[in-house]
């Protein structure tokens, strides 16, 4: 039994990509992988400005679910501007 798609996964969505990745190094520091930074282009938008940056989260320090830090997460994503929210 596989385990379903996303689940233990938080998404930190930012504005700025330059905060994007200093986020995900910090996080990555703290013990959170694989924070992996990739573009999330709005449905319809076709205007690349109007792109957020989102950092995958999937699992914390403790060795488990990122979801299970995602208070702490969505703490760090508001300095930033952003949020975050589980998969």
């Amino acid at each position: 039994m596989g385990e379903a798609k996303g689940t233990g996964t938080v998404l930190v969505t930012l504005p700025d990509r330059e905060d994007a990745e200093e986020l995900a190094e910090q996080l990555s520091g703290q013990g959170y992988e694989p924070c992996a930074v990739h573009r999330d282009m709005l449905a319809g938008e076709d205007d690349a400005e109007d792109a957020d940056w989102v950092i995958e989260v999937h699992t914390g320090p403790h060795g488990g679910p990122a979801t299970f830090d995602e208070p702490h997460l969505a703490r760090l994503a508001e300095d930033y501007g952003g949020f975050a929210v589980a998969d």
